[in-house]
This record gives C-alpha cells, structure tokens and sequence, in this order.
C-alpha cells in the first residue's frame, strides 16, 4: 500500500508475481485504497457495464440526449446533432446519402471551473458556482458547451458558441484548458493544417481563432505552467512504413512563451529538441525516401527514447515570433518543426505538470500506433509510452527526458493524462476499434505511482474498465457500412483531477491534489455512443 499526500491510499503498483493487473485489495487505513479491476472484453453484439475500483462510484453529470437549454436547429443535445434520430428505426440501415442516426458530436476534454456570476440562456435562473467546460470533436463544425453542475435538467447544458466572433464555423476541438492570465478558455483542434488554438470568453461571447500566434497542426493536450507559458502536444499520425503498419514519428512537443500573459496573440513558439546519445546531434525527423526506406521508424535514437534508464538532453528552438511575422494567417508549426530539426514523436496526446514539482517536472504520453501488427511494438514505441521532462524550471531553455513507461499489448493507446496527487498520475486508453478487435479487449484507465520501477515488472492499477453502451454497441455493428458516420466503442477522454480553482494558483500542477476531497473533483467522458460526462466519487 502506498499512502499519499492527503489520506489517499493508493495500491498502484502491482510487481511481479503479484495479482494481475492489482486484483484484489491492497492495503488498509486512512483514506481510500484503490483495488484494480480485469478488463472488459470485446464481444460482438454484446453490451457491458463500465467497472470501477470498488472503492469508487460514478455518477453522470450529463448524457448526450441532454437536450441543450438554448438549442440551435444543427445542435439540439449535448452529444447529438440534428441530422437524424438519435437511435436508428427498427430495420433501417445506412446508405449513401441516407443517415440512420443523428452525429455524435463527442464531447472532449474537460475544464472544470468555480465561478461566480455566470448566466445563462435564462435571465432568471441561478446557475450555480460549478461548471465543466468542453469543446466538441465530431460533426459538420465544432463548438463549445458549459454543463452546468448545479442546474435542474431544463437548464443543465448551456452552448456557448458555434463561432468566432466574426462569423467564421467553429472547428472541431480536441483539448482545454483555462487560462488564468489571459482569462480565457483555450481549445485546440487536432486538425493539421486546418487545426490550432481558439480561445473564447467564459460567455462565449468572444471567440477566436489565435492560431496567427500558435500555429496550424495536430494540437490536442494544451497546458499552462507557473511562468504564463503555454505547452501544447501534438497528435499527428505519421506516413505508414511500407509492409510493417508502423508510423513515422511525426507530432511535437511546443512552448508557446507570450510576450504579455494577458495577450496570448502575441509571443513566440518553440519546439523541444531531443539530443542523440550516441552521435549528439538532434534526433530530427527524416522522411520515406530512396536512402531511407523506413525514415526514422527503425532508427537507433528511436529505439533509445524507448528505453529505459537512459536520459537525453533536450532544448527549445523558437519556429516563430509575432516580432518578426505578424501575419495573422496560421503558419504550419508542424512543418518548422521539421525544418529546425525537432524531435519527433509517436502520436503524443497529452501531458501534465507534476504536482509539487515547482513545474519542473512535466509528463506527456505517446499513443503509438494502435494496431498489434506493427513491428514497431517491440521496442520502437508502436505500443506507446510515458515520458518525462524536466527542468531547472518552466521557463529554462535545456532539460532532460527520459522513459517512465513503455507501453504493451494490454497498454497502448494512452491519450488523456490527470494528476491524482503529488505521485499518483492516470493516464486513459484510447486504443480505437481495429486494436479492440485484435486484443479482444475495451479502453481502460490506469493509476501510475511515479516511484515505482516499471523497467522490472511493476505495472499500474487498472481502476476504471470502460465497457460498451447499447448505442455504441449498435455503432460498432454498423461501422464500416456505406453511409454509416458515427464510430463504434466507446472510449475514455477527458480524465480531469481540479480543485476549479480559476486563478493563477490554480493552474494544474501548482497545488497538492487531495483526491475526492477540499473541493478536488474528477470527471471523466465517455465518448461516442451515448456521450456520457461521468463523475468520479467515493464510494
């Protein structure tokens, strides 16, 4: 048993020999002792109920069939759009040009905020104080919603916006975030050329797209430190290595530092660079091409970064300056990148700040390529990883990296990231349809405890078993029909560990968690299907 900060007690190491996957109960005392669960399979037709640690409870905050307090004709619920019925008619079948149910609009990444004064569609009604902010990833366009945690069910999901302040369509988004200095939600899309960073108001009165500022790419994770910077992960999948269903690594790391924290239209972009151990030169992306059949799929320095014990030293490299290019049109960040000889990596998500780190410490996954035939799992980062940065401070120009955890078979598809407490960090599977099929298994959420040594069998606690809901278990049976828009099994986003705290001290990372107490709250969401925003309490 491992007690952390706060009374928490958390079994989340499982060493060798030990249960599998922490099975059964660990420890006892003070505080909450989390117990792992088996995975869910994977079963055609067949329906299953997601399983927690029995030391926990999950209550539902909001559903897609939740019909929005001030609908518009295209986006009448929070998890449905107004292009069809939002369960097919007996015996009808997609076909093109035909929907049989509506778009899901999959709600995505969680904000969780303590506010006051906010309003609504209802000038007489009181919303409360507790609020989750999300942007929405799937449709015809994007836009962002506020559950009102407080709020009867008539007035339970407010929209916020459906487009920039000058009429342009929303995108949709992937990640969140609040900015406290700027005091503006920001979400990302993880679109490539046509993706970035918009940041809105609380209202959603004011909404735009920054992405002069940012840049155009795969944004998903967005992250503010103490120092008012911005780190942004990006998830864009690489071109595959002919015969091997391997991907090049091709998303990047960034800072964006603002010249004025209150402005974040005006700043400079950086990209982390990763030195080579062996020749000390960057490890720099490098195409399919007539002199390297597998680009750097293969490379000895991509073999390194996944392994463990080993650190490398890293720097940031500016790609662009609002000084020097003021255009307002986004640039590609991705292809800068490139060009400054960046380090590339495997579809990373997400990251986070070490709690009590002086955010000096800062931990990102890497979903790898999803797909068990891949001969890049073994060794290569096909099945994905967990790494680490660190640095003198937020702010300094050098650090180090290094491996936390490889991924295998029953691990892989890490995206979303939260801190439980000051060791304690969940990572959630988002390994898709195709790799549930190959493994016969569903997503699941894992506890790593950050002192525990994974390169010698030690594995994290499975504390959350997705399953499958009846709407996404009829989407999977439909998938891969001509005409069918909606994907299959569900899958866990929005992993979400906040006090709501909208101040600067309350930036992710600056305080001590203590899980399910002192006003901490945890929400997660399960996408496609029925779009359920979960919360996460004691039991």
């Amino acid at each position: 048993m491992l007690v952390a900060a706060g009374g928490l007690a958390l079994a989340a190491t499982v060493v060798a020999g030990a249960p599998a996957q922490g099975m059964g109960r660990h420890g006892a005392g003070r505080g909450l002792a989390l117990t792992g669960v088996p995975a869910n399979a994977k079963v055609a037709g067949l329906t299953v109920a997601n399983a927690l640690s029995p030391e926990l409870a999950g209550w539902v905050a909001a559903q897609g069939s939740n019909r929005l307090e001030n609908p518009v004709a295209d986006i009448p619920f929070f998890g449905y759009r107004g292009d069809g019925p939002l369960l097919p008619a007996p015996g009808d079948l997609p076909a093109a040009g035909h929907l049989v149910e509506a778009s899901k609009t999959e709600p995505d990444k969680n904000t969780y905020l303590v506010l006051h004064g906010q309003r609504g569609a209802d000038p007489h009604y009181d919303y409360g104080t507790h609020f989750v902010f999300q942007g929405h990833e799937a449709g015809a366009t994007g836009f962002i919603t506020r559950v009102n945690l407080d709020a009867d069910t008539a007035h339970r999901v407010t929209l916020l916006a459906t487009a920039t302040t000058d009429g342009k369509p929303l995108p949709n988004f992937d990640g969140s975030t609040w900015d406290p200095w700027a005091r503006r939600l920001l979400f990302t899309a993880e679109l490539g050329a046509g993706g970035g960073v918009w940041q809105s108001t609380l209202d959603g009165s004011r909404t735009e797209d920054i992405s002069g500022a940012l840049g155009r790419g795969g944004y998903e994770g967005i992250q503010n430190d103490s120092a008012g910077n911005l780190w942004v992960v990006e998830d864009s999948g690489g071109a595959t290595v002919p015969g091997t269903n391997a991907k090049l690594p091709n998303s990047f790391v960034y800072r964006y530092v603002p010249g004025d924290r209150g402005d974040l239209t005006q700043g400079k972009l950086q990209v982390l660079q990763v030195f080579s151990r062996r020749t000390g030169a960057p490890i720099a992306f490098q195409a399919i091409d007539a002199a390297h059949p597998q680009g750097n799929a293969f490379s000895d320095d991509t073999k390194d970064l996944h392994t463990y014990g080993l650190s490398f030293g890293t720097k940031w490299v500016t790609i662009h300056d609002t000084a020097t290019d003021p255009a307002s049109a986004g640039f590609d960040a991705n292809a800068l990148a490139k060009a400054a000889g960046a380090t590339p990596f495997k579809r990373p998500e997400n990251g986070q700040f070490r709690p009590g780190s002086g955010f000096r410490e800062f931990y990102f996954d890497e979903t790898g390529d999803t797909n068990a035939t891949s001969t890049a799992n073994d060794g290569y980062g096909g099945w994905g990883a967990v790494l680490k940065l660190s640095q003198a401070d937020p702010k300094a120009d050098t650090g180090t990296l290094s491996l936390v955890y490889n991924g295998d078979k029953e691990h892989t598809g890490l995206d979303n990231v939260t801190f439980l407490d000051n060791d304690h960090v969940a990572f959630v599977e988002d390994a898709g349809d195709s790799l549930h099929t190959q493994r016969g298994l569903l997503d699941s959420a894992y506890l790593f405890d950050l002192r525990a040594d994974y390169a010698h069998g030690a594995q994290p606690v499975r504390f959350l078993a997705e399953g499958r809901d009846p709407s996404a278990t009829l989407d999977s049976a439909l998938s891969g029909r001509t005409g069918f828009q909606n994907d299959g099994d569900n899958e866990i986003t929005g992993i979400h560990a906040s006090n709501g705290d909208p101040s600067p001290q309350g930036v992710l990372g600056a305080q001590r968690p203590t899980p399910f107490g002192g006003g901490w709250r945890l929400f997660w969401t399960q996408q496609h299907g029925d779009n359920v925003l979960w919360e996460i309490t004691r039991r």
